[in-house]
């Protein structure tokens, strides 16, 4: 785990994330693609977060499980945070000095389009597994 600040584009938000792990996932699903325009590449940070300029962060409610955040000066993704744990993951490349980058999970891998794959070896979940993963959530 790394500790490690960053910011958005315009410095309206900073952030502050004591617990980064460099193991990374990559989400497949509509959501996802929709908001960033490709997969999400995300670290996990979990809740040990400290967030100024909360006053900038606009949450979206993306999921009966987690909500989005993003900065209403510049629209930079800040986080995609769960609801029932408080934890946030983050964009990986909000943190462009993290050491030790390696993909971990790929979610929603049965979503994943056909124009794009990665050679990385890594677990993969479905929707069907998603949903039974965060079904007492729902």
């Amino acid at each position: 785990m790394t500790n490690s600040e960053t910011n958005c584009l315009c410095g309206a938000v900073r952030i502050i994330a004591e617990e980064v792990n460099p193991k990374f996932t990559v989400c497949h699903c509509q959501s996802c693609r929709t908001w960033g325009g490709a997969p999400f590449f995300a670290v996990k940070c979990g809740t040990k977060v400290k967030i100024e300029g909360e006053d900038k962060v606009k949450m979206y409610e993306s999921s009966s499980w987690a909500s989005r955040g993003f900065c209403t000066e510049c629209g930079t993704h800040l986080f995609y945070k769960f609801k029932a744990t408080g934890e946030y993951n983050m964009p990986v490349g909000l943190f462009p000095d993290l050491k030790g980058l390696e993909m971990d999970m790929q979610y929603f891998s049965d979503m994943r389009p056909s124009y794009y794959c990665f050679s990385n070896e890594t677990k993969e979940m479905t929707t069907a597994e998603i949903m039974a993963y965060f079904s007492a959530e729902m």
